[in-house]
């Protein structure tokens, strides 16, 4: 039997990488006949035998495939193979996370052949796994690095496990209700004494494994803790007898808090934190506190940042917004080589900002991440008397651009970023000398051409307001479908054409309305009710959309609260240009009354063939038999999320789509259907494919149901918070912040 190998490598093998991997999971080597895969048989001139390659040739192809795929099944296929495949470069660091054909019996068999040479383990989201596939982790004697979060792991089972890793040094676990310190053998105790790196997720409240770390140099905390319990009981933030034991922070150089919404997270944090307060360890050199809301600074707080100030000089902060705002705290504390700030919601002006951070100026070349979402006067230069909606001062972002050059991660999205009508001065001409930029989170009236909003009057659906109240008759734009005529008309005139022209290898793009909230909060009922967009936003439409086909590289997209998409073309220009797409998110396009955009969307989705992660909020959204076939050409679609108030779904339509796309597993719609109907299709889904899906997680739920937010806490953390939820992604945490 002959095969065009040949053919296949070259294309295989100029494929991006960030591309190759799907293709070559698609490649099964067992294909191969046995004669082709083991050299034995003669090639004709044009043919050209895989096991011919040289070894590190061989082994770069390999790197792209899943290590359970290689241990248990492609390296059965020959003995050049067998060889490879157990080559320390594969087997060194085995990543699990988002493997989610992986089931417990291929863990226990994969360590079981190569526990040993196993030194860096990621478990990390296996929410699937019973909780005694970690017994099998016992077997890898060498790790250095291992991550469970979102793994159940019990008190009795954790201690069991690590008194047996003697080389641990960076460890990552769930802290769940129930979690018993005094259960952890004195052996368990001693390898955590030398962990130097811990990433924490609290359920309960609760010191976890903090106290036994007395090594620790980069400490991860995130608070995942509800104020009530299921029963409704109201909980506390002061630990458990027992608990009491002091955290060991002298050779923290990294301290991270995540806090999720709640009173009982601000409890606990400032726990941790009062340890730090007494004294400030000499080496910290990253500070980081992400709180949602109002985290009130008190008098530990206050002392601790004053110690920072006199003892420390800092490459990362974040700090809650009442840290921040009105005090002079920013002047007196020192940087080194700074390589990521948030100001995420801060009242800091711009003045303050190019004074105090950048002092007046000052390279800052090593600033590399920059999140300054929802700091609504950061561009201006006071913001005692200015209105959010009023124009920005060019010359605070050109400062900016000027001494931050290198950036790769900016947001600026939450905020009403006007420009002026000076020329040359627009926002996005001067963000276009970032040329380094590779994510980048935009409010959309920060991106419409001040000449079009000043010279043309509003529109009649300008004019329309965003409402679900009777819906008005209106004349329809026409826009072209094809790119070129698109970039004819505004290639010379528009800046956010030229600006994405000029960021050709952007990999993520959010742009973002600045009055938009989701429908679906973490911790509360449904919005019913949303803000109108921005006045200036207004004329953001079809066109700028299209645009966005400029960016060959993007993967990942967000669009929300457009209101001027009329036919939803600039999408169909996106699916065609845009073929490394994995991670589409679209909310509230165009009139609320009506999807309009549904057309263009399925010709779109028909061209998304890399697409992993589909988010689509949007009231009286039908979820029909149309649409579900159109998204049934996305291949490696894994995860699908549907948010619509006053929505409708087609059940049968929902059944023949899971059934077409083998590689879902996750599910979630929160729609206008009854109770009833949810139930039974959530119910049909599960029973139909869950045994051979063993990670799917399906979610069908009213989303106006008084009910939801106990139905959100089941969610897995991993779905929760990676795209169920919406919210800004870009610059959220420092670049590699965790393996």
């Amino acid at each position: 039997m002959r095969l065009g190998v040949s053919v296949f490598l070259q294309d295989l093998l100029s494929f991006r990488a960030s591309s190759f991997s799907f293709f070559l999971f698609s490649f099964s080597f067992s294909v191969f006949p046995q004669e082709i895969v083991s050299g034995e048989s003669e090639e004709e001139s044009n043919g050209i035998n895989l096991m011919e390659f040289s070894d590190e040739i061989l082994l770069h192809i390999l790197s792209y495939v899943p290590c359970t795929d290689l241990v248990l099944n492609v390296r059965r296929t020959c003995r050049k193979l067998a060889t490879l495949c157990l080559d320390k470069s594969l087997t060194h660091t085995v990543l699990l996370q988002k493997d989610y054909k992986v089931n417990k019996d291929k863990v226990k068999q994969l360590m079981r052949d190569i526990g040993k040479e196993i030194y860096q383990l990621n478990m990390a989201g296996c929410y699937w796994l019973p909780s005694s596939t970690i017994d099998h982790v016992t077997r890898c004697k060498n790790l250095v690095k291992l991550n469970l979060s979102g793994c159940h792991v019990t008190s009795l089972r954790l201690s069991k496990m690590l008194s047996t890793l003697q080389h641990l040094r960076s460890l990552a676990i769930d802290v769940n209700p129930g979690f018993d310190a005094s259960q952890l053998s004195s052996e368990c105790k001693a390898t955590l004494s030398r962990v130097s790196e811990l990433k924490q997720t609290l359920y309960t409240p609760s010191y976890g494994v903090v106290p036994c770390c007395t090594s620790l140099e980069k400490l991860l905390l995130y608070f995942e803790i509800l104020d009530r319990s299921r029963e409704g009981f109201m909980l506390s933030g002061q630990l458990m007898v027992g608990e009491s034991n002091v955290p060991h922070y002298q050779n923290l150089r990294v301290f991270y808090a995540r806090l999720a919404p709640g009173y009982v997270n601000q409890e606990v944090v400032r726990l941790y934190l009062a340890v730090l307060s007494d004294r400030t360890p000499e080496n910290l050199h990253a500070f980081l506190i992400s709180a949602p809301g109002s985290f009130a600074e008190t008098g530990a707080t206050k002392n601790l940042l004053d110690s920072m100030a006199r003892n420390v000089r800092l490459d990362a902060l974040q700090l809650p917004k009442a840290w921040i705002n009105g005090s002079g705290l920013l002047q007196h504390l020192k940087f080194n080589n700074p390589f990521y700030f948030s100001f995420s919601r801060c009242t800091l002006s711009g003045g303050h900002l190019i004074q105090r951070v950048i002092n007046g100026g000052k390279d800052l070349k090593s600033l590399t991440s920059l999140n300054l979402s929802g700091c609504v006067h950061c561009l201006a230069p006071e913001s005692l008397f200015r209105k959010a909606e009023d124009d920005i001062d060019s010359s605070i972002l050109e400062s900016l651009v000027m001494s931050c050059c290198n950036l790769r991660h900016l947001n600026l999205s939450a905020a009403h970023h006007h420009s002026s009508e000076s020329i040359g001065n627009h926002l996005c001409q001067l963000l276009s000398r970032l040329k380094h930029l590779l994510s980048l989170a935009l409010p959309v009236c920060s991106i419409t051409d001040v000449a079009a909003n000043v010279e043309k009057p509003p529109t009649a659906s300008n004019l329309v307001p965003q409402t679900f109240g009777r819906k008005v008759r209106i004349g329809i734009q026409t826009y072209p479908r094809n790119l070129s005529e698109l970039v004819n008309q505004k290639i010379d005139s528009s800046v956010f054409w030229a600006l994405l022209r000029s960021l050709r290898f952007l990999e993520t793009l959010e742009i973002i309305g600045s009055s938009f909230s989701s429908a679906m909060p973490r911790n509360e009922p449904a919005i019913r009710n949303s803000l109108p967009p921005c006045v200036r936003a207004q004329s953001v439409g079809d066109s700028e959309v299209a645009a966005i086909s400029q960016l060959t590289y993007l993967q990942s997209l967000t669009l929300a609260q457009l209101p001027n998409i009329i036919t939803g073309s600039g999408l169909i220009n996106i699916g065609l240009e845009c073929q490394h797409l994995r991670t589409l998110s679209l909310a509230n396009l165009g009139m609320m009354g009506k999807v309009a955009y549904m057309s263009a969307l399925m010709d779109m989705l028909k061209h998304c063939k890399c697409l992993r992660d589909l988010r689509l909020e949007q009231p009286y959204f039908c979820a029909g038999a149309q649409f579900f076939q159109a998204l049934s050409h996305c291949s490696s679609l894994q995860r699908l999320c549907i948010v619509s108030r006053s929505g409708t779904l087609q059940s049968d339509a929902v059944m023949s789509f899971m059934a077409n796309c083998l590689e879902v597993i996750m599910c979630h719609m929160f729609m206008g259907e009854s109770l009833t109907v949810c139930k039974n299709l959530q119910q049909s889904i599960v029973r139909s494919f869950q045994a051979d899906r063993p990670a799917l997680n399906v979610v069908i739920f009213p989303l106006l149901h008084e009910d939801l937010t106990e139905v959100i806490r089941d969610v897995p953390m991993r779905h929760l918070d990676e795209i169920t939820l919406f919210k800004s992604r870009v610059a959220e945490e420092p670049p590699n912040l965790w393996w």
